[in-house]
């Protein structure tokens, strides 16, 4: 008995709120590719101690775009990143483990902003379309919405490489462009220099965006720390749509925002449009597929379940943790 005794109170002991909150937090690098509001969810559940509340000690390192978070994952020096789909799939496609947890976005918030006086397609011909590279997602988006219209954009317009959105607005405004394929909030700063929206990318095309991202062996060797990870970004989602003003902080302070318009803007955007369960985005996946074979045609012999693992998102939408987040108190 007095064994059992023994052996029921060192049960309490280790299940008890005090010895839990005593363990050491996990420690988690998580890669931001983009300080944008895209990205803002990580930000939310640093700034709200999400990560904290889940067991992790996160430390947010910014990194210059998808492809050298990838590698930085690869080489071990990042667990999870928001790595684009098809910088993932080509990524894997040269031997890699990379995996797509959760597509947050339902589609990409990216915009063709033109001059006042283009007011359809076909007053694109013989116009100049500033683009950030050759086979870049900008790139990408406006020839797919151009061939989807039935124009050839080698032939319609010309495309003109400007790294930046804040470089293309300038063109943009400086007239060497006639139009520009920007993301947000460049388009929505256009749109109050009196530029246009031709298109909406979001609306022409299925492009599932902003992922979570880590790699298989990651989860193999820590599940735990991956699926507490998860938590916490799904809370960050819950709250920054629940809680404006505090959306609305995050923002401003990540971004160092100082038109209050534009951040309410930035808010309501993103508010409606992050998935409060967000799978990975399969059937989307097969337009990343498009944008890969312009230099790996190989990839139509794969699958896109192949570069997902739903079962985080799935776990938490069976056991109530998702459902939890959004009931009223």
């Amino acid at each position: 008995m007095r064994a059992t005794a023994f052996f029921l109170g060192l049960v309490l002991l280790f299940s008890s709120p005090a010895f839990s909150q005593g363990r050491a937090p996990r420690k988690i690098r998580v890669g931001v590719p983009s300080i944008s509001v895209g990205n803002i969810v990580i930000f939310v559940a640093k700034e709200a101690r999400l990560f904290e509340k889940h067991g992790l000690e996160a430390e947010v390192i910014l990194v210059q775009g998808s492809g050298i978070a990838s590698n930085a994952m690869m080489s071990g020096n990042l667990d999870i990143a928001p790595v684009a789909t098809p910088t993932v799939i080509n990524a894997d496609l040269s031997g890699s483990d990379l995996v797509i947890l959760a597509h947050t976005m339902p589609s990409v918030v990216h915009a063709l902003m033109v001059r006042p006086e283009i007011r359809r397609p076909e007053e694109l011909k013989g116009k100049r379309i500033a683009v950030s590279s050759p086979g870049s997602l900008t790139d990408f988006l406006v020839r797919h919405i151009m061939k989807k219209k039935g124009f050839n954009p080698d032939r319609y317009v010309t495309l003109t490489q400007i790294s930046g959105d804040s470089e293309r607005l300038a063109a943009l405004i400086q007239g060497t462009v006639d139009g520009a394929a920007l993301s947000y909030p460049a388009y929505a700063r256009a749109q109050k220099f009196g530029f246009s929206m031709l298109w909406d990318s979001a609306k022409e095309i299925n492009y599932p965006w902003m992922e979570v991202v880590t790699r298989r062996a990651t989860i193999q060797r820590d599940h735990d720390m991956v699926l507490n990870y998860m938590k916490a970004h799904l809370e960050g989602i819950a709250l920054f749509k629940r809680d404006r003003e505090f959306g609305k902080r995050v923002i401003k302070k990540t971004l160092k925002l100082d038109d209050d318009e534009l951040v309410s803007q930035s808010y309501e955007l993103f508010a409606r449009s992050f998935l409060p369960v967000p799978y990975p985005n399969i059937r989307g996946m097969s337009t990343s597929f498009e944008y890969v074979a312009q230099t790996r045609p190989e990839v139509w012999s794969h699958k896109p379940e192949e570069y997902a693992d739903p079962s985080f998102v799935e776990e938490l939408e069976k056991s109530g943790f998702i459902k939890r987040l959004y009931e009223r108190p």
